[in-house]
């Protein structure tokens, strides 16, 4: 439209979009913004970019968290798989010296023949990577109305310089120790164990008077420490992971719980207004039966000095303490002249508790407590008397009598013409939802890696120890007793590594939660980050066993399918 045809529609002003050379800092903004004189309502491009930053800072710690453990185990797992793979091949080591190989050129080959499947898991893993992302950062653009992202190129090369780097630092170390073994011994070892490995552990595993399977089993880990270690590493990270979900999902109950607690707290909410036919519900609720306390509350915008904009207020009148308000620090206000602030508020206005605001509009107010609040908003609660000239809509929360018949009740207001309903608890959040599927997503990605690490370790080690299972099972060792030493073999990294993990599980979510809600400037009350009961965590502890036992499976079946005379000529 031509602007007259605008103005002939009754606008009153116009939204002008202005770019500054100078608009790199809040003070330039802010100075711009004062050029433009004072009945200018502007809006800075800093401070939507903080608001889009602040909403994303919800999730840095959660990912950094899962991204962190996810790295270790994909180490561990590279590490584990190149490393075995090398000392297992101490006899074909032996013959490459026996050839004229010296130890650096073993060396060097035992490299190349781990940088090669290596390399090639990592461009495939940053092909697969890519591929995964481009459609997910297209959404993210459709979304946001901005120029689709692409990958960055330097993640995808420091993720191969990365898995390079770790196959290399896994398979230098065990390489050269076979290299340096003399051409002899190195062809005499093969794959036996070194001896004098775990002969204390195999002493103390036949004098428990277990059966001869399981002993044998429980002892066998620690014929290879190295490969032990490795082992308990995965599955107490796996463990961790396992217990910062569940750590977070109860977090983040009890989060909405908290910050819905005032809305539910009552039995009933009573409308009131001037389009209700009873305008001060107070004067009936007191006659109707059942009706046990109630107090109102209604929104309200108070001005603070200090403030940009006016602080979103709720006043109310009677004891609100009733709402369950979860206090952070302080107390609830008592009189009028006292109020309570959310952490936005103290954040936005710089003050503290016990400190006194003023504003038009009302006299000055005393902070006497911060109250949790599931967003970042100046907020700020008092008395409807501390503001005189406001007219509040109020909403009247009433508690009803224990025994009394909840639909009796609402056909009793309803027939005093009263607008009422029953309180209600509303839906997940959203962004909950989106952090609770984000979290199980993570999560089985992770246990899963854990269970292919300890697969891995386990298939190794049965490989390893082939001639000793056809032993076994040519003194009369039955197929189910061959998989029941296999799965025991991992029953004391399993319970090691959950009890090592539950904590580091526990401390790992004591940080992340709290720094999420940094992230979104609120600070949370202690009942939502203690959601860990005993019980829970002794049940998280036997999860590691469990993990360990679920990645053990399968080589237990490869080994309890192994024939005999086939075992006993495997090198």
């Amino acid at each position: 439209m031509t602007p007259g045809g605008v103005t002939a529609l009754g606008a009153t002003g116009w939204q002008m979009l202005y770019r500054y050379a100078d608009a790199g800092t809040e003070a330039a903004m802010t100075a711009h913004a004062t050029a433009l004189g004072p009945d200018a309502r502007t809006q800075s491009w800093i401070g939507v970019r903080n608001d889009a930053a602040h909403r994303t800072q919800l999730f840095v710690p959660l990912l950094s968290a899962f991204g962190l453990i996810g790295l270790a185990l994909a180490a561990l797992v590279i590490g584990n798989v190149t490393a075995g793979t090398i000392a297992s091949a101490t006899r074909r080591i032996g013959v490459m010296k026996a050839l004229g190989l010296t130890p650096s050129q073993v060396v060097r080959a035992c490299l190349v023949q781990a940088l090669i499947p290596g390399g090639i898991g990592a461009i495939l893993g940053i092909v697969a990577g890519d591929l995964l992302a481009v459609p997910l950062t297209a959404d993210v653009a459709d979304l946001f109305g901005t120029v689709p992202m692409s990958v960055t190129p330097w993640v995808d090369a420091a993720a191969i310089v990365a898995a390079v780097l770790v196959i290399a630092a896994t398979a230098a170390p065990a390489a050269w120790r076979a290299a340096r073994l003399r051409t002899v011994d190195a062809l005499a070892v093969g794959r036996t164990p070194r001896g004098g490995r775990g002969r204390f552990a195999a002493r103390l595993a036949a004098r428990s008077g277990l059966p001869r399977p399981l002993s044998l089993g429980l002892a066998q880990p620690f014929t290879r420490p190295a490969r032990l270690l490795v082992m308990l590493l995965t599955i107490g990270l796996g463990t961790a992971a396992a217990t910062f979900a569940i750590g977070l999902a109860g977090s983040l109950r009890a989060i909405q719980a908290a910050d819905q607690k005032p809305a539910t707290s009552a039995d009933v909410v009573v409308l009131s207004g001037p389009d209700t036919e009873v305008a001060d519900p107070r004067t009936v609720l007191d006659g109707v039966p059942g009706t046990g306390s109630y107090y109102g509350r209604g929104p309200a915008e108070i001005i603070v000095d200090g403030l940009r904009e006016a602080a979103q207020g709720t006043v109310t009148v009677g004891d609100a303490r009733a709402a369950g308000y979860e206090m952070l620090e302080g107390r609830w206000y008592a009189e009028p002249g006292e109020a309570v602030v959310t952490t936005g508020f103290l954040t936005a206005t710089g003050k503290h508790i016990g400190d006194t605001v003023t504003g038009t509009g009302h006299g000055p107010l005393t902070l006497v407590g911060e109250t949790f609040d599931g967003s970042a908003n100046n907020h700020l609660y008092t008395d409807a008397a501390s503001v005189p000239d406001l007219a509040a809509p109020f909403e009247w929360y009433v508690k009803l009598k224990p025994g009394t018949d909840l639909a009796v009740y609402l056909a009793a207001l309803k027939d005093k013409h009263i607008p009422a309903e029953a309180t209600q608890v509303e839906g997940a959040d959203g962004t909950l939802i989106i952090l609770d599927s984000l979290t199980a997503l993570l999560t089985a990605l992770l246990v899963s890696v854990a269970a292919l690490g300890v697969l891995n370790a386990v298939v190794l080690d049965s490989r390893d120890r082939v001639h000793d299972i056809g032993v076994h099972k040519s003194v009369g060792m039955t197929p189910k007793q061959t998989a029941l030493m296999v799965i025991a073999s991992i029953g004391i990294p399993g319970l090691a590594g959950g009890a090592a993990g539950v904590p580091a599980g526990y401390v790992l979510h004591h940080w992340a939660v709290p720094a999420m809600a940094r992230g979104a400037g609120i600070r949370l009350p202690h009942s939502t980050i203690e959601v860990y009961a005993p019980a829970l965590l002794a049940a998280l502890a036997l999860a590691g066993l469990i993990l360990a036992a679920a990645g053990a499976l399968l080589p237990a079946g490869w080994a309890a399918r192994t024939r005999t005379a086939v075992a006993l000529r495997t090198e």
